[in-house]
Order: C-alpha cells, then structure tokens, then sequence
C-alpha cells in the first residue's frame, strides 16, 4: 500500500534532534528521506552517548530511522555539483545549521530558488527575528527562553527543565506541520516557500496555558494554584505550580502503596468536579458531598492541601495499577507514574508500534519509538537507521542519474 508522501523527496541537511525528529516523521509517512552527512565523521549524535562500541548510537539511530545516507563534501568543487542536482531533484530541504551557513556554502534561498522554484527551504533556529536570531540554542536553553521552566517546580524552588524534549523534538513536530502546510501550497500555486519553526516560539506555543495564566493574574490571585490555599502571595509573573493541573479541574501527584521503596509508585489523581461524589465515596468521606465547605469546586479551592492529603490517605493503600483499577469505572480521572522501564516492557505498545524492536547491523537488536501517529489506511513500517555513506552509490547512480565513472571520479577527489 502507498503511504502518504510517497514521491516526496526530502533533502535532509539536519543534525542531533530537532531536525532529525521532523525529518524521520517524513521518512515514517513515505518520504524519500536522504540524509546529508560529512564523509568520514557524519552526523555528531552517531558518536554522543556510545554504548556498544564501534556502533552507532542509541541517540542517532532513534532520530533516523528510514532514512538514506549520502556522504558528501559540499566544499569541493564536485560536491557542489552534486548538491546542485539534488536540490533540482528534491522536493524540500530541510537543516538546522547555524544562522548563515547555508549562504556560506553558496546556497542561500536565493540560490535555491534559482536552481528549483518549486523547492520547499524548511529551517530550525532558536530564535525568530530579534535581538537573539543569531545566538546557539540547545533544548535545555530553549525550555528557559520560551517559558517554561520559569513555570516548572515548586513556588518556593528553582525553575526546573522537562525530560520531554520540548525544544528540540518539540520544534521539529512543528517543522513537519508547517512542511506539509508548504506542500500543499505548493500543489495549488506550483511554488515553493520557506518555512522557519524557531525553538523559542515552538516551546511558547507548547506553553500556552501559562500565558492565559500570566493574563488572568490581572483579575485576582489563581486560585487552582497550590500557593493561593496555602496564602502565598502571587507576584507579577505566572509563578511555578508544583505538580499542580494546569487545567480548570485541580489534580496532583499522590503517592501511592510502596513509594518508600519505589521512585515512581504514585499516580496523578484529579478531583474533576463532575465525579467528586464518586470520589467523596472511594476516599470514604461521604459527608463531603454536601458539607458547604467541599460540595462546590469554588468551596474546595482554599482547602485542596487538605483534599488531596485526604485522598493521599487513601492512596497510599493502594499500589497505582489498584487505583487506576478502582477510579477508572467510576470515570475518576487517575494514571500512573510509569518509569522508562514500565514503558519498554508495556505489551499494548508493542503491539500498536508506540515502542518497536530495530535490528542493526553493528549494534545488533534495540528499542525505539515508533511513529506516535497512526493513520487508519497507511501502517508505519520502522526501518533501522542508515550506516554512515551507506546509501552514496544508490543516491548518485539511482537518483541523480550519475554513471560508474562518475561516482568513482566523485571519491577520487574527496566529494563523497
């Protein structure tokens, strides 16, 4: 069966994660995706974070998965031929260089467009137009200039950084949104366009809430926010709010049966308003239902410590599987703290192709994430990641058109 992007050729100039993300989303819906790499070194993630030697690494073969690698050295004169013919003959080019290094290389969007009108420049940068445009951005710079991790922690502690990758695999869903958005322009006006995802707007974008909150701050303290029960006073800035929900309905991390033991035994319990007789009748406070001081959301607001550490009581009976077992049929919203391991070993994401077993050549057997989208005429078929050149011959000869000679001449003089 066709998938969705078959006959779409990506000219991947992408490197570590942003790009690679975007890129490797491509490649899972049908994309001829060949990934650009230096001959000899390659894409700097294949050497980060080695585990088996002399294999590529976990960091690089999860970010680049169906792709082709073609090596190729732009700075002689034969590359650049060679670099000519495959924008003519692609249909995006996607990098994440530094500010100017597509122009240094003689191949600014002024040059693209001269060689494929059509031809659609997707980018990643830190920042947007401004006073930054020009500085370095890594993920963990990202999540602090976009927001959030002012809005991440305790009131009372440090900003704190996610573990989600909100910055760079955050940018480079983005990136693939505004890609296909360009594609299909492309297919009404027969022009191509450029398309810039900057970290710092993706994480704001990702963000969102906290810039409503910074809003209604204007109207009085936020009163789902811990602080405002426990009569802290709110400054002039959405403050952090713990693990509280960033929606209408107050939820929080709640430890559950083992957790003195077990780092991850706790569940997120939420007391949606709708369901707070059925929670009254789990957590055995009957009274609650229609005592004035808890019956209404408004009414529990001021008292959440003590709602929660009434709850908490109760769930600390119970390990997080019992809890979700009890709430879910009651339509309580609950789940689990999973830990990385949980997850690995989870058999429903196996079977869905959420978590996926690659084999590879030097490194043998590993886990991945597979496409979290799922498409119901289209299955996702994840391939391992390419060797570094593994696909130089295939590309020059099958796609460019370039005979035996001609490769040959190309490694003669250093071009691939």
């Amino acid at each position: 069966m066709s998938q969705p992007l078959d006959g779409i050729r990506i000219l991947d100039f992408t490197h570590v994660q942003s790009g690679p993300t975007c890129t490797q989303l491509l490649a899972w819906m049908g994309a001829d995706v060949i990934k650009v790499e230096r001959p000899g070194v390659g894409d700097a993630t294949r050497k980060q974070l080695v585990d088996v030697e002399g294999a590529d690494s976990l960091y690089f073969t999860m970010l680049n998965h169906n792709k082709r690698s073609l090596t190729l050295n732009s700075k002689t004169q034969a590359g650049k031929e060679v670099l000519e013919r495959l924008v003519k003959n692609c249909d995006v080019l996607v990098e994440n260089f530094a500010p100017g290094a597509l122009d240094r290389m003689g191949f600014g969007w002024t040059r693209i467009q001269e060689l494929n009108p059509r031809m659609i420049m997707a980018s990643v940068k830190g920042f947007g137009p401004g006073p930054y445009e020009d500085c370095k951005v890594y993920e963990n710079v990202a999540q602090c200039a976009g927001g959030s991790a002012s809005t991440t922690g305790f009131h009372d502690g440090l900003p704190m950084v996610t573990g989600a990758q909100i910055g760079d695999s955050g940018t480079g869903l983005h990136l693939g949104f505004g890609i296909l958005a360009a594609l299909l322009h492309r297919e009404k006006t027969g022009r191509g366009q450029r398309v810039l995802a900057a970290m710092q707007d993706g994480v704001i974008n990702l963000c969102r809430v906290k810039l409503r909150d910074q809003q209604r701050l204007k109207a009085g303290p936020l009163r789902e926010y811990s602080q405002h029960g426990e009569n802290v006073p709110f400054g002039e800035a959405t403050p952090r709010a713990g693990n509280d929900s960033g929606g209408g309905q107050p939820g929080r991390i709640l430890k559950c049966k083992g957790w003195e033991a077990d780092p991850d035994a706790y569940t997120y319990f939420i007391t949606q308003a709708a369901v707070w007789k059925n929670i009254c009748d789990v957590i055995d406070k009957p009274d609650w239902k229609e005592d004035p001081n808890y019956a209404t959301p408004d009414a529990r607001l001021p008292r959440l410590n003590e709602v929660f550490g009434t709850i908490e009581d109760w769930t600390m009976t119970k390990t997080k599987y019992e809890v979700m077992q009890i709430c879910n049929p009651l339509n309580i919203p609950v789940g689990p703290i999973l830990s990385m391991k949980e997850l690995a070993e989870e058999p429903s994401l196996r079977a869905t192709g959420t978590i996926v077993e690659c084999d590879h050549p030097e490194r043998g057997p590993y886990l991945s994430v597979g496409c979290p989208v799922k498409l119901s005429d289209n299955a996702v078929t994840v391939t391992r990641s390419p060797l570094l050149g593994e696909h130089t011959d295939e590309v020059l000869s099958k796609v460019l058109g370039y005979s035996d000679e001609d490769i040959a001449s190309f490694k003669e003089v250093g071009a691939v």
